[in-house]
């Protein structure tokens, strides 16, 4: 019996099989790249946290070799709770990173938080302590809102708890050469040397109008022209989440050096 490729029958039989298959090979193909996936996202963090330190030799390192690096740099990772109080165990550069582990600060997800729990005391804060070239210095993490959509980064801190040695930041979708100019050099490099303590004392970082760089104070950081909404979300995060690492730094004043 001759098959009639012209008739309505034969249209659909033939779109519902080429849909089932083309549709089998994409599903494969994405549970293929899964993996690869995840250890992009997990080397990028990792090439994030190690470069906010802001050390030269670190800045141009690709995620691979972040990957690579993170043990050796990274000598301990603890979770703080609102108050800067150590939760749960402190684990070291022994300690490898498992993916299924909640409790590992690593896997802290700071956006998830953020957007999922609207308490701030009941959020976790992740700290990373590093180690280079006899220098000590603390990695924290924080994300906020911008214009358009989240915003998140991270700041390296020097061995004295107060000063800050680098800066991170990233966005979702702020607007091209405004908003997203977080992601410039010369935005993040306004961060080094800035303050976020006085004595002890909470600062809070503020992203200002822009201004004379001799105007600004320890604290403050020129902002965005035309980016002032980004601009707020970042003063926001920061003042936000710095707070609960001030506390721990004041609290355990033997981890400074």
């Amino acid at each position: 019996m001759a098959i009639n490729k012209e008739s309505n029958a034969y249209t659909i039989i033939f779109a519902v099989i080429m849909v089932t298959i083309v549709g089998g090979l994409l599903a494969f193909i994405s549970i293929s790249l899964k993996p690869i996936q995840k250890a992009n996202v997990k080397n990028e963090k990792m090439q994030n946290i190690l470069q906010a330190i802001g050390d030269s030799t670190l800045s141009e390192i690709t995620r691979e070799e972040a990957g690579e690096l993170f043990n050796q740099y990274v000598i301990k990772r603890v979770v703080l709770d609102y108050n800067g109080n150590v939760i749960g165990k402190e684990l070291t550069a022994e300690d490898e990173i498992d993916d299924k582990n909640e409790q590992d600060p690593f896997n802290v997800n700071m956006r998830g938080e953020y957007v999922s729990e609207p308490d701030i005391t009941k959020r976790n804060y992740p700290l990373y302590v590093l180690e280079k070239d006899g220098e000590r210095y603390f990695v924290v993490s924080f994300s906020g809102k911008g214009l358009w959509d989240d915003i998140w980064g991270y700041i390296g801190i020097k061995s004295d708890g107060a000063t800050i040695s680098g800066a991170i930041f990233d966005h979702k979708g702020e607007t091209p050469g405004l908003g997203s100019k977080i992601t410039e050099d010369w935005f993040q490099d306004a961060f080094i040397g800035k303050s976020i303590s006085n004595d002890g004392v909470f600062k809070a970082l503020k992203v200002v109008k822009p201004k004379l760089v001799s105007e600004l104070k320890p604290h403050e950081i020129n902002g965005i022209s035309g980016g002032t909404f980004t601009s707020v979300g970042v003063t926001e995060m920061l003042g936000r989440t710095i707070e609960v690492y001030v506390k721990y730094f004041n609290a355990n004043p033997g981890e400074l050096k």
